[in-house]
């Protein structure tokens, strides 16, 4: 679809917009008077979790909403992108990225001002908007232009699910508000507010190992251990390059630590079912002098998923059959 004329809520250029002014809100996304909260396929990205979420676009395709969460003017806008992403059920995600606190991905985008619309398919950026859209082009969107990028990407063989974050309607949702995180920082535990500090940060494996030093005082700390698998997975594999990892798998279908790195992919871009089945297959398929290496990098995958994940009980107990 052809651009709309540039018109920025709110310009990077250090110029005071006072129109935005005008339309600046104080209630955080998900409370009255705000924004629409992120929640179902719809998450909120910083400047620490770009890299990783650039990285699933070579899972499923991605709509990137460069936005101000704080200008009015732009809610209608991610009301509707995000009424439509969450109503074909992870064939897409919508990210959300907040320029005012993340200047250096718009700089990164070459995007001036706020609202900016990008799809991303395995970690190509393809510009759709700059400027708010009107009424007709807005439908088009969300009506022509996404199922589009579903196509073209399915096409490059990105095809996968997006994962499910819950309720973008529930408290919990609300609560998590802009940090793009299951847990907002007014619900971190202070035991584990050094860890929650250093994931912000990007430093997953300080995080990791502040996590552990958690676990150490309390094992069974639920949170602690899947907040802590979290930050394995990203230490180890955040930044892989996707391509890369899927070709070597394919090229070593018998190597411990190539199996291993795709799955860490899969985990990361919400495939766990996927993630779970190529560890278990790989057991299975007979290699035996690699249980114990594989079933660590289960135990860890395992604490990410609710406990009540029926996914979780048939990956226990089929690592159970092939271990005995």
């Amino acid at each position: 679809m052809a651009e709309q004329q540039f018109n920025p809520g709110v310009s990077l250029a250090g110029a005071v917009d006072l129109e935005a002014l005008k339309h600046q809100v104080k209630a955080k996304p998900g409370q009255a008077g705000g924004a629409p909260a992120a929640g179902g396929y719809v998450i909120d990205t910083t400047e620490n979790t770009f890299q990783a979420m650039v990285q699933t676009s070579a899972t499923f395709p991605i709509l990137l909403l460069l936005w101000i969460p704080t200008d009015d003017r732009l809610f209608p806008m991610a009301r509707a992108l995000g009424d439509a992403v969450n109503a074909l059920n992870g064939q897409i995600q919508l990210s959300r990225i907040d320029i005012s606190s993340n200047p250096s991905i718009a700089q990164a985008l070459q995007v001036q001002g706020a609202p900016a619309l990008f799809a991303l398919i395995a970690g190509r950026p393809m510009p759709l908007l700059q400027g708010l859209p009107g009424d007709d082009e807005l439908k088009q969107l969300t009506d022509e232009v996404i199922p589009k990028i579903i196509q073209a990407a399915a096409q490059s063989g990105v095809n996968g699910t997006a994962p499910y974050s819950g309720d973008p309607d529930s408290d919990a949702a609300k609560s998590a508000g802009a940090t793009g995180a299951g847990v907002g920082a007014e619900q971190v535990p202070p035991e584990h507010a050094e860890a929650h500090r250093l994931a912000e940060e990007g430093d997953y494996a300080g995080a990791a190992a502040e996590y552990e030093r958690v676990l150490g005082s309390d094992p069974s700390d639920a949170l602690a251990a899947r907040e802590r698998a979290k930050a394995l997975l990203l230490a180890r594999s955040g930044a892989a390059d996707v391509r890369d990892v899927r070709a070597a798998a394919a090229a070593a279908p018998d190597d411990v630590e190539a199996q291993l790195a795709v799955a860490d992919i899969d985990m990361i871009g919400g495939q766990i079912q996927d993630a779970f089945d190529r560890l278990l297959d790989f057991l299975a398929a007979g290699h035996k002098a690699d249980i114990e290496q594989v079933r660590k990098r289960l135990l860890e995958y395992f604490a990410i998923p609710e406990p009540t994940d029926p996914r979780l009980t048939r990956a226990r107990r089929r690592l159970a059959t092939l271990m005995y």
